[in-house]
């Protein structure tokens, strides 16, 4: 209908064009002339006005606005679509690893070495175990260029009890330990005469000990422990030790005092001293009090302590008392990125002859023995993590230690006893004082790639000795750990030691001459293993030790065997 009128309005305007245009033409007349322009044209811009989006109405019906409103009309259709239920995505991990509570390991190497290592472990129920070890390591010798036995051996049994109830846990253990080795460093100035003495070499040492512990839930004391050592060996020496050790925190005005407790018994004797044929006795009783508190405040973690020591020399019969600072603090830089610390201790060290023979074992049964007065210990270094596998330590060290021990070398004498040949080592005593400096890294990429580096550097004072007697100036360290495969694993140690110096004396059985000393060379000692693990019980290894092949000499005289290649299996078991 629009459109019908839309075309009939067009016709009638173009009519009234047509005939408009046609009367014109007729009565037109154009008369000429000139014509005067009074003023020029000045046009002007009205103003601009904005038109209103929603105009404004007068009309009373279209004023108000109506609401719409929207209806739909729904009803139930029957719908078969069943949606699919989600799924977890599939991990894929590896089988747990079944762990074994006993093992077995033999090995076979050159130097007819023999290794051995039996470990067992019985749960007798949920609170109860016993538990015992057998190891086993010796070597027949052949160091090239040696004329007395070198051969050695390590034998060690231990047997062990504990129990685990709701407020304590107790362990009882006991063990056994025997040890041969051979003063067989004689230097060459003297060999002909050792074995024209035809001396016997060899040095076997006992060890039988008795030891338990136990800790408490919810009280004052918490832990203690016993232990009891007799360790003799085949030249009439004896030694015996007894320590009791415990733990308590006693709360003080609200105040929560750490407390360790010390007692300390020791008393030996030797058959004879190196000059004579006197028997020589040593012993002590030592009692020590350390208490600490703890203060924490956000990133700072302050220990504020004292040491006290009473000591009783059973010989002589001198008290005395000793006080020793016994402070350490923590503070975090940067979270674990990097925390600094520090502290200022001292002790009173118990030396024995059994710690003395089992650093080396080469000593003489001829030591006179006393503890060693550490004045302070002071260390500052910083620590923490390059990344989430990766930390690091750096620190500095200065010691101030009274009546050190040292190893040195004895003097020659013509006592014509089997360690007299320059060929054992004796204990000298003197003020140090050690400056250190060190730095490790550790690296843990995952539970199959571990790796460790360690460096350390020392500088040495003596008051009355020539020098530290057989104190390394440099150590290093690297060990590494890595599981290849389901199968293969690897690892290596090395270790690095710097020069150290002794004395060497002469007697020629009239007069002593000069001692004068001697620097024993840095050694290098690499050694790597290679094993495979033909299933969750039994393996198979290879060691490799020395591999730098170098027989240098630890101690004085006393070279250590070349390259060393040890193969075995390890099988492990539960009853």
């Amino acid at each position: 209908m629009r459109k019908q009128i839309k075309y009939i309005f067009n016709g009638i305007l173009l009519l009234s064009i047509t005939l408009g245009f046609s009367q014109r033409t007729q009565n037109d007349t154009i008369n000429t002339g000139v014509i005067d322009v009074v003023k020029p044209y000045t046009p002007s811009i009205s103003d601009a006005f904005k038109v209103k989006e929603v105009p404004s109405l007068n009309d009373e019906t279209t004023e108000t606005k109506k609401d719409i409103k929207y209806n739909i009309f729904s009803f139930p259709v029957a719908s078969t679509f069943t949606p699919a239920k989600g799924k977890a995505a599939v991990v894929e991990k590896r089988a747990p690893v079944k762990l074994f509570d006993n093992y077995a390991t033999l090995g076979v190497g050159t130097y007819t070495t023999i290794l051995g290592e039996v470990y067992l472990n019985h749960a007798i129920n949920r609170n109860e175990s016993v538990g015992g070890y057998v190891s086993h390591h010796s070597s027949a010798g052949g160091i090239e260029g040696i004329s007395f036995n070198d051969n050695f051996s390590n034998s060690k049994l231990n047997l062990n009890y504990s129990s685990r109830l709701k407020d304590l846990a107790w362990n009882v253990e006991g063990g056994f330990q025997h040890q041969m080795y051979n003063w067989y460093g004689v230097p060459e100035s003297q060999i002909a005469q050792a074995q024209a003495n035809n001396i016997e070499v060899d040095h076997a040492f006992f060890d039988a000990h008795f030891g338990g512990d136990i800790s408490f839930e919810n009280t004052y004391i918490n832990s203690g422990s016993f232990f009891f050592r007799r360790f003799g060996d085949n030249q009439g020496s004896g030694e015996n030790r007894f320590t009791v050790k415990a733990k308590v925190e006693v709360p003080i005005n609200d105040v929560e005092i750490s407390t360790d407790l010390k007692i300390d018994y020791l008393g030996g004797t030797f058959d004879r001293n190196y000059e004579d044929t006197n028997e020589l006795n040593y012993g002590n009783f030592q009692v020590g009090l350390s208490p600490t508190y703890q203060l924490k405040q956000d990133d700072l973690t302050l220990d504020l302590g004292v040491s006290i020591f009473y000591l009783n020399d059973k010989e002589s019969g001198d008290n005395n008392f000793y006080v020793y600072p016994n402070i350490r603090a923590t503070y975090r830089l940067v979270n674990d990125v990097l925390i600094a610390y520090g502290g200022l201790k001292g002790d009173l060290i118990q030396n024995s002859y059994h710690g003395f023979a089992n650093e080396n074992p080469f000593v003489s049964p001829t030591l006179f023995i006393q503890p060693t007065d550490q004045l302070y210990n002071a260390f500052v270094g910083l620590k923490g993590k390059l990344s989430s596998n990766m930390s690091y330590n750096i620190s500095g060290r200065y010691i101030a230690d009274r009546n050190k021990a040292l190893f040195r070398n004895n003097e020659i004498t013509l006592t014509n006893e089997d360690y007299t040949y320059g060929n054992s080592f004796g204990i000298v005593y003197d003020d140090i004082e050690t400056f250190g400096v060190a730095g490790e890294i550790n690296v843990d990429v995952n539970r199959n790639f571990k790796l460790g580096i360690k460096a350390e550097y020392f500088s040495y004072n003596s008051d009355n000795e020539a020098e530290a007697w057989n104190l390394p100036d440099i150590k290093g360290s690297l060990f590494l750990d890595y599981q290849i495969n389901e199968h293969w694993f690897a690892g290596a140690n090395l270790f690095y030691v710097g020069e150290r110096k002794d004395q060497f004396f002469l007697n020629d059985g009239m007069t002593i001459t000069t001692p004068f000393t001697v620097v024993l060379d840095s050694y290098f000692d690499a050694n790597a293993h290679l094993g495979y693990h033909i299933n969750n019980q039994l393996s198979v290894f290879a060691k490799a030790n020395n591999i730098a092949n170098e027989a240098y000499q630890k101690w004085q005289n006393f070279p250590v065997q070349s390259i060393q290649f040890l193969a075995g299996a390890t099988y492990k078991f539960d009853f």
